[in-house]
């Protein structure tokens, strides 16, 4: 058990304290002893419990919860996917990367909610079309990520690899993926939060199913205690992706550490 302890160590050690969210249980106990009565805007959050037990019940909440974390998964896989072939593609040539810029910029630009109507006439609001939107946002850092590390690697190695007459596989496996693994973690990192905030907004937006459509219609129909319970449930669900994908991320750089100088 102790040499268990000692080699989960190292990847636990990115992680946050999970004293960091000590102000935040504070708050909601001083929330709820302050609370003076049912409140058709700030429930106490005892009432926020009780309402998310009433979505469970109706069967609401799985569904809306399976939904939204579908699409999580799928569009962020989607991203990484894209957005790391296209990134080497555009970092390998200086001639693509100068050609596409400009395009690339614009189109990062666009902010999500101005590609709902568009997507909307083209795909239709379904499933698809909220994957799509998705995706695309979550492209982005992942992309640009991967592409600048490409650009930066020492034009030396790829000289070196040239005379020892490296196949193209043994050149990406030795030195092209060596150098974009830290910016590829980093774009993935940021793409992460980014791809749950798009997800709950096209949900709000379109009324697909999932928890931001939940959230819509708890608030039209003035179920704060369930907006706010809701609210509790995707922020829970950050913070337990984010902390699995630190764990994950130390157990690549362990596994593969960034090597910049040799072959």
């Amino acid at each position: 058990m102790r040499a268990i302890r000692e080699r989960l160590r190292p990847l636990l050690v990115g992680l946050p304290p999970a004293r960091g969210l000590l102000p935040l249980a504070l708050l909601l106990i001083v929330w709820q002893v302050v609370a003076a009565g049912p409140s058709p805007y700030f429930p106490a959050p005892s009432e926020w419990w009780k309402a998310l037990l009433r979505l469970a019940s109706r069967n609401d909440l799985l569904a809306a919860f399976v939904s939204t974390a579908r699409t999580f998964v799928e569009g962020l896989s989607l991203a990484v996917a894209l957005g790391s072939v296209i990134g080497i593609l555009i970092g390998a040539s200086p001639l693509a990367g100068r050609a596409l810029k400009p395009l690339l910029e614009f189109m990062r630009a666009i902010p999500p909610p101005a590609i709902v109507p568009v997507a909307g006439l083209l795909i239709g609001y379904n499933e698809p079309m909220k994957l799509a939107v998705v995706a695309l946002a979550a492209l982005w850092p992942i992309l640009l990520n991967t592409s600048s590390a490409v650009a930066q690697i020492d034009p030396v190695l790829l000289d070196v690899a040239r005379s020892f007459r490296l196949t193209v596989r043994e050149k990406i496996r030795r030195i092209v993926m060596p150098s974009i693994v830290p910016a590829l973690l980093l774009g993935i990192r940021v793409a992460i939060p980014l791809t749950i905030v798009v997800t709950l907004l096209v949900e709000m937006l379109t009324s697909l199913p999932g928890i931001g459509s939940l959230m819509i219609r708890s608030q039209r129909n003035f179920q704060s205690s369930e907006v706010y319970a809701l609210l509790v449930l995707v922020g829970l669900f950050g913070l337990v992706i984010n902390d699995v994908f630190l764990v994950i991320e130390g157990i690549i750089l362990q596994r593969w550490p960034p090597r910049t100088t040799s072959l």
